[in-house]
């Protein structure tokens, strides 16, 4: 297999240890003489200057484009600049029907020599394929971006979360050869947070950081992944404008690499804290005495079919959800009656996979069917439930689903309340995947101070009972 577009970014950025990224954008105000030669010439200086630290340079297309023929080959002049092995990201936002598309990879990758490529995802998956084929050039799909009118269209909620949301979340399922990556507002930290959630295993490119007036610590906290890296911070006009680039380059690389120390120095974030949150403010997790059905006194009592309540808390759940399906091979999404139904049509919403679930009691009457929806025999199914216990249950939903002709390889659920793993969904060849472990779910409640040490002692001790 070829080494994929972000293993040589990563290289290049451990070599040097720098996560700079350094914008070619010969505005019109920063050239001698409005010519295509003087844009060549000052993009050639400050490459020169600066490759010393640049984990990866990014020109914009745009501002060779205006100078016609002559910009283009400016641009391709520029590119070939670069020394080898430092990534060369075109910054061209492209996004168009299949076969435009194609033309625009070829002129990016063939034509042009970038290794990557930034990319708009508003026409769809089809739009993006021609971009991926080479798992050596890579792109960075527009997620949400730094400019002050980026939430008109980017922070519309489509089925409970927002439209940048969605996009990171196709995109994890589009990063199939390691190529793939979001480009996210350093101006934004709040958005790179909760995308960070989503996607934990993506690179982000995140432009903003200096005369757009991104805060660069707040930025690395909360998009710079757990390994340190994951993340280039974009300088363009701070660098090309200071009266000595390669120093600006320097402090520049040496700011970001002491807030990503700052950053390593602080506790690390328990993941899908904020679903943890909503799962104790919307009463899914109470404590206290509760009566099982067994007849025995629980300290801690669990009622997912909440979540019903608060769509934007089931939205975030679903997207958990997705954030262990993107690894999963599957053609529909069974939800098993009754708590995991919402959670089941939330997943199918944001997928746009389609829902089917086996029926509790088998109809009487019509079609007399044990599973309802849309499927053929023999496809993949994916089983969503909110909680496991023991596993028995789930089994009796997964033989309706495997006597319909299906076929179940695993099932996925909010919170395993389980102290073991179970040997019943092992023993008939069902992988568990969970979001939760409820002790990792009480060590952090616990942590933070949500709930008092006593009711973390009593819940545990009587879990492992």
């Amino acid at each position: 297999m070829p080494i994929s577009f972000f293993e040589i970014l990563e290289q290049r950025c451990r070599d040097i240890d720098s996560l700079l990224c350094i914008g070619l954008d010969p505005h019109a105000d920063d050239l001698p003489q409005s010519s295509a030669s003087s844009a060549r010439d000052f993009c050639l200086r400050l490459i020169e200057a600066t490759s010393a630290v640049a984990a990866a340079f990014k020109p914009n297309s745009a501002f060779f484009e205006v100078f016609g023929a002559k910009g283009i080959q400016a641009l391709q002049d520029a590119i070939a600049a670069v020394p080898a092995g430092i990534p060369v990201i075109l910054d061209a936002k492209r996004g168009d029907i299949g076969s435009t598309a194609q033309a625009y990879a070829r002129a990016a990758f063939q034509t042009l020599g970038a290794h990557a490529i930034t990319v708009n995802p508003y026409l769809g998956s089809d739009s993006i394929a021609p971009f991926l084929g080479n798992p050596t050039r890579g792109i960075f799909v527009v997620c949400k971006t730094s400019n002050p009118g980026a939430s008109e269209f980017q922070d519309q909620y489509i089925a409970g979360q927002p439209a940048y949301a969605r996009v990171a979340q196709s995109v994890q399922l589009w990063n199939k050869n390691n190529n793939v990556g979001l480009v996210l507002g350093a101006t934004y930290p709040e958005a790179l947070e909760e995308v960070r959630e989503l996607a934990p295993d993506l690179w982000f490119l995140a432009p903003g950081v200096g005369s757009q007036g991104g805060d660069l610590q707040a930025a690395v906290n909360a998009g710079l992944r757990e390994d340190g890296l994951g993340m280039l911070l974009s300088i363009s006009r701070g660098i090309s404008r200071a009266q000595d680039p390669a120093k600006a380059a320097r402090n520049f690389r040496e700011a970001i690499n002491k807030a990503r120390k700052q950053k390593t120095k602080s506790q690390k974030k328990f993941r899908h804290a904020r679903l943890a949150d909503d799962l104790l403010r919307l009463g899914c997790v109470k404590f206290g005495e509760f009566k099982l059905k067994s007849g025995s006194i629980s300290p801690i009592y669990i009622d997912l079919r909440l979540l019903i309540g608060d769509p934007q808390s089931l939205a975030r759940a679903a997207a958990a959800y997705i954030g262990l399906l993107k690894d999963l091979n599957f053609d529909r999404v069974a939800g098993l009656p009754y708590a995991a139904l919402p959670i089941a049509a939330a997943i199918s919403l944001q997928l746009s996979i389609p829902m089917i679930y086996p029926r509790k009691e088998q109809k009487g009457y019509g079609t007399k069917s044990a599973v309802e929806g849309p499927y053929q025999p023999g496809e993949i199914a994916v089983v969503i439930d909110d909680l496991i216990t023991t596993g028995g249950s789930k089994l009796e939903g997964i033989e309706k689903l495997e006597a319909a002709g299906l076929k179940v390889r695993d099932i996925v659920v909010l919170i395993d309340r389980q102290p073991r793993p179970s040997k019943q969904l092992a023993e008939n060849g069902i992988v568990l995947h969970s979001v939760f472990q409820i002790s990792d779910l009480l060590d952090y409640w616990q942590t933070s101070k949500a709930i008092s040490s006593e009711q973390y002692l009593q819940t545990i001790a009587f879990l492992q009972q």
